[in-house]
């Protein structure tokens, strides 16, 4: 299986795409340090044995996150580094993030700020971690205003991606996770796009050799964008699409009504209304998109929710620039272009029919 190189001015790393990979976490482990696992209780008891037979009798302590998006707050950390203190953390030591997206974000952020500053590696256990959370090195938590309005970037020392670990992910958070794959397809790899189209069946039913191509795929894109740009000033704001309009969500509905691969497809939509209701993509090219989305699907019913409200929460999102919201619009399939200056009521147009 492949790996891709991330390249930082901090520091190269490797992101290994390969089943079984998580069993030798230890061949990735600095010899001297002392080692803390981030994770939570339940991620634990279903894949701990994993990574126990991974760090082969290297000595670790865990650390328990209590999960769950409306948790990933600072008070979590602030608990866990306490614990870190009073069990011999120091300079030397190591984090291990092992879960899904909201621990990779929040042990990354621990590693960022504990003694300003200790290595991570990261293991992530979910499909919408493997392809987005674990690599590129933002890190950080949510505010009651936002999403991961306090972070850092603070890149991993590895990254070992093991798809066979998604054999006993629930239904819903494998779906979660294919949105993000869709994603890496209609901002830069057009093929990966359309392999989604035609084998929809076969990863659906999550056969290997269709699971190890689209995450290798995604892996690759993602690597590739994060050692070009690593802090978001040019290129890497692509990554954002569907994420701008899908944080609005999540904010108004209190991180517990969807989880975020479910709210990026709903940001996908409304971006892909955007685009082609301002002129930058053609309607053949957002409904063929539209319709892929569709059917991966589907998705939480989106009842209730006030489409001024999202309008508001936009202006609020950390990627917007003095008020000004970036718009990461689709051109075509595979390609993507940043806007801003949109006027309002052609976004509010485009969230009321995302909504619809």
């Amino acid at each position: 299986m492949p790996t891709y190189r991330v390249e930082t001015p901090p520091h190269s790393y490797s992101a290994v795409v390969e089943r079984g990979v998580a069993g030798r976490t230890a061949e990735y482990l600095p010899a001297q340090s002392k080692i803390f696992v981030v994770t939570t209780e339940d991620v634990w008891r279903h894949q701990g044995h994993t990574l126990e037979q991974g760090l082969a009798g290297r000595a670790h302590e865990l650390l328990y996150l209590p999960g769950g998006e409306e948790n990933k707050r600072l008070a979590p950390i602030e608990a866990l580094a306490e614990q870190m203190t009073e069990r011999g953390g120091d300079r030397s030591s190591l984090v291990v993030g092992f879960g899904g997206g909201i621990v990779n974000d929040m042990a990354g952020f621990l590693a960022a700020i504990f003694m300003r500053g200790i290595p991570v590696i990261q293991i992530p256990t979910t499909l919408l971690a493997q392809v987005d959370a674990a690599v590129g090195g933002k890190t950080g938590v949510n505010l009651v205003s936002g999403k991961n309005l306090i972070g850092s970037f603070h890149q991993p020392l590895a990254v070992l991606i093991d798809p066979a670990m998604l054999e006993t992910l629930p239904e819903r958070e494998y779906r979660a996770g294919l949105w993000e794959i869709l994603k890496s397809g209609i901002i830069r790899d057009a093929a990966l796009f359309h392999y989604l189209q035609r084998h929809r069946a076969d990863v659906l039913a999550r056969k290997p050799d269709a699971v190890d191509r689209i995450i290798a795929d995604s892996v690759r894109i993602k690597a590739e964008v994060v050692s070009a740009d690593e802090k978001e000033g040019g290129l890497r704001r692509i990554l954002n699409f569907g994420h701008t309009f899908g944080h609005a969500l999540e904010a108004e509905t209190e991180y517990r009504r969807f989880l975020h691969g479910e709210a990026v497809a709903w940001g996908m939509r409304a971006a892909i209304y955007l685009g082609e209701r301002s002129g930058h993509a053609s309607a053949e090219q957002c409904v063929e998109m539209l319709d892929a989305i569709r059917e991966y699907g589907p998705g939480p019913p989106l009842d209730g929710i006030a489409a001024g409200n999202l309008l508001a929460r936009l202006v609020r999102d950390k990627k917007a620039v003095q008020g000004s919201v970036h718009f990461v619009l689709p051109v075509r399939i595979g390609e993507v272009t940043i806007v801003s200056g949109i006027p309002e009521r052609t976004v509010l147009d485009a969230i009321q029919s995302a909504l619809a």
